[in-house]
């Protein structure tokens, strides 16, 4: 995959920026990792995550399976004693690939056509964050 951030080094800072998180924090306890419900479905942890990113080795984030099978539950993010956040840099990671393969921000106008009576506020507002950014 090629990123139109330029090279990986890149596309690590724009995941950082993305995310708003140092992951230069994180002093690898695993705390993150030992509470995350989706642990045994992930070929890369969230304690190893954050090294990847620090490593910019974004190519193979790109290709795990962990970069999908998180739950953007952010238990991860409770847990960190180092307030480094790994669900928010997962969650930057999958951005910045959705992006990649050329896929758009959500915009608001886009929002009516997308839901039903039954889907909660909460849900909308969450998501308009997140793919707005």
């Amino acid at each position: 995959m090629a990123y139109t951030y330029g090279n990986a080094q890149n596309a690590a800072e724009r995941i950082k920026e993305i995310s708003g998180v140092n992951p230069l924090k994180c002093m690898k306890c695993g705390k993150c990792s030992a509470t995350c419900p989706a642990f045994n479905e992930m070929d890369i942890k969230p304690h190893q995550f954050v090294t990847y990113v620090q490593n910019g080795d974004i190519e193979a984030l790109a290709q795990s399976k962990s970069l999908w099978k998180c739950l953007s539950c952010f238990a991860c993010v409770e847990r960190c004693p180092r307030d480094v956040k790994p669900g928010k840099l997962i969650d930057a990671a999958r951005q910045l690939v959705v992006r990649e393969r050329g896929q758009n921000y959500l915009e608001a106008d886009e929002i009516p056509e997308l839901i039903d009576e039954e889907t909660p506020q909460q849900l909308l507002v969450s998501a308009f964050r997140r793919y707005r950014r």
